[in-house]
């Protein structure tokens, strides 16, 4: 049996992401991460590639409110919260992560 063991990667304190922020994160395998805060109040994270090609998706416009980033490249809309997009071209999900506060720290969970 093979276990698998996740890495915990601190983003920053809670007081520097404040709601409609998003910081990119760098895993040590080299993927990178949205970390986004929503307006609800809560953290969520994707990577940050565009299931339709590759490309960069964390950077494209964040609607804090609606809980969603549209890719910069070509337009498709991802919900943050599941990965899936809601708007072609893009129609398979990316992933996405657990995000938690411990002791006033958001830690992304990977």
């Amino acid at each position: 049996m093979t276990s698998v063991t996740s890495e915990i990667i601190t983003v920053c304190r809670l007081d520097e992401l404040p709601e409609g922020e998003m910081r990119l994160v760098e895993a040590d395998d080299g993927r990178k991460i949205g970390v986004f805060h929503c307006g609800d109040g809560s953290l969520v994270a994707i990577e940050d590639r565009c299931s339709h090609d590759d490309g960069p998706l964390a950077e494209g416009e964040f609607d804090p409110a609606a809980c969603t980033v549209e890719c910069p490249r070509h337009g498709s809309l991802f919900d943050l919260r599941s990965g899936r997009p809601r708007t072609l071209p893009a129609y398979q999900p990316v992933d996405t992560f657990e995000v938690q506060v411990d002791n006033g720290n958001v830690k992304l969970e990977i």
